[in-house]
């Protein structure tokens, strides 16, 4: 691929993705990594200092009046080239999530920025990414995609645990997102996956969470890398093990 933009690059496995990436023997020409507040984004920072083909776009993106901004700011960056791939990627989860302690404000926020935000941006960002499918045939990320951040416990056969009200339930709609998205957009070429990380030890994942980011991002971009017409409207673990809806 080209170009690519990921969000959410302050911390964890957005983070951990742009580091993987600049690191590659042939890595992407341009990274595009959202934060939320540079100031406290010093490692991303870093990177950028160091890469000379990471921008860092600088944005909350529940503010989505901007997003015809950002879309211009990378329009300007890639030209006529278009993006190749969009890694929806950030994401909140909630704290009190068994159903007698779960709140409104809770399953409001959480599934705004898990679900509405990655469809929003990924409307805002059709224009670039039917320019860069446009250039080549065959479906993958060398051409087109958009990857969508979810989680196993986004998958309804899986549940057998209950509760985790607000992230669970986002993640099941970006799921079902996802599915819309790569039948929409399959006469454009541009290939959409969704993509379960495995439990890493982030902010998110906990101290406990048996892999660390490294391993995750590692297998994500050799999964995304592998990408075909067959992965079209999957949900996939990091490894590009097909998970159950």
């Amino acid at each position: 691929m080209n170009s690519i933009l990921i969000t959410g690059c302050n911390r964890g496995l957005g983070l951990g993705l742009v580091q993987h990436l600049t690191q590659l023997p042939n890595p992407p020409e341009k990274i595009f990594a959202t934060c939320r507040d540079i100031t406290k984004a010093q490692e991303l920072r870093k990177i950028a200092d160091e890469s000379k083909n990471v921008h860092i776009i600088e944005v909350d993106l529940k503010d989505t009046h901007r997003y015809a901004e950002i879309v211009d700011t990378v329009g300007k960056n890639v030209g006529d080239a278009g993006l190749n791939v969009l890694f929806n990627n950030a994401g909140i989860a909630a704290k009190y999530t068994r159903i007698g302690m779960v709140k409104e404000e809770q399953l409001t926020d959480v599934y705004f920025v898990n679900t509405v935000v990655p469809i929003m941006l990924t409307k805002a960002f059709l224009p670039l990414l039917k320019k860069a499918a446009s250039k080549k045939q065959g479906m993958g990320v060398q051409r087109a995609a958009v990857i969508n951040m979810t989680s196993i416990i986004g998958s309804i056969e899986d549940n057998t645990m209950g509760g985790f009200y607000p992230y669970r339930c986002s993640k099941t709609a970006l799921n079902a997102a996802t599915k819309s998205m790569s039948i929409d957009l399959l006469d454009d070429g541009i290939l959409v996956a969704c993509m379960h990380p495995g439990w890493v030890r982030t902010d998110m994942g906990g101290a406990n969470a048996p892999m660390d980011v490294e391993t995750s991002v590692s297998d994500m971009v050799r999964t995304i890398q592998g990408l075909n017409e067959s992965h079209n409207g999957k949900f996939l673990q990091h490894d590009g093990k097909f998970l159950p809806w």
